[in-house]
C-alpha cells in the first residue's frame, strides 16, 4: 500500500477549528425565510464542518471539503428547538450529543421517541423519518455525521404534515423556497 506525505498547507486545509466555524449558507442562499420558518427545518445554529462539493441542504460553507461521502455538522439549539420530522432516503444520519440533551422522534408520525444525553449516540438508517429537539433548559450541542455516496447529499424530504404546517404558518412562498433544498411532500 502506497503512502504519501502532506504539506503543512494540505494539513491546514483539512483542519476545522471550532472557533472559526461558519454558519451554513442556506439561509442566505434562500434569502426570504424568517428565522421562525428556518427553525422548523434546521437547528438554530448549524455549522458545517465537512461537506462534499455537491448539492446539499446545508449550503456551500464548510471548514473542510471532501471526505468520501461524509458530511459533518455541529448544531446548537436553544431549549425546545430542533428540526422537524424529515427523512434522509439514501444516507445514514448519526448523532452524538456533545452538551445538553435531545429528544428524537422516529417513525412516520414520530411515534417512537428516544432521549439522548451527553456523549450518547443515535444512528438513523436511510428511509426512516426522524426529527429532534433540545429537551434541556439551556442550549444543547449536537454533532451530526451523514454518510453515504458522495452524490447522495440531496436526499431529504419532509412528510405532507410538515409541508401543510409550513404553508399554513409561513405561506406558499416559504414552501416554494424550501423546495430548493428539500422535497416537500404533499
Amino acid at each position: 500500500m502506497d503512502t504519501r506525505n502532506m504539506s503543512a498547507e494540505e494539513i491546514e486545509s483539512r483542519v476545522a477549528r471550532f472557533d472559526a466555524l461558519q454558519p451554513m449558507s442556506t439561509p442566505n442562499d434562500l434569502g426570504n425565510l424568517s428565522q421562525d420558518a428556518l427553525d422548523v427545518v434546521f437547528a438554530r445554529r448549524l455549522m458545517p464542518v465537512i461537506l462534499e462539493k455537491t448539492k446539499n441542504p446545508f449550503g456551500t460553507t464548510a471548514a473542510i471539503f471532501g471526505a468520501a461521502g461524509t458530511t459533518m455538522n455541529v448544531s446548537v439549539c436553544p431549549p425546545g428547538q430542533g428540526p422537524t420530522l424529515h427523512t434522509h432516503h439514501n444516507t445514514y444520519e448519526t448523532f452524538m450529543v456533545l452538551e445538553g440533551a435531545f429528544e428524537f422522534s422516529v417513525g412516520g408520525e414520530g411515534e417512537e421517541t428516544v432521549t439522548l444525553g451527553r456523549w450518547d449516540v443515535f444512528s438513523c438508517p436511510p428511509g426512516v423519518p426522524r426529527g429532534f429537539h433540545n429537551c434541556a433548559d439551556t442550549d444543547s450541542v449536537l454533532l451530526t455525521v451523514i454518510t453515504g455516496g458522495v452524490h447522495e447529499r440531496d436526499d431529504v424530504s419532509v412528510p405532507p404534515s410538515v409541508t401543510q404546517r409550513m404553508r399554513e404558518e409561513f405561506g406558499e412562498e416559504t414552501v416554494e423556497s424550501l423546495r430548493k433544498i428539500v422535497t416537500m411532500n404533499e
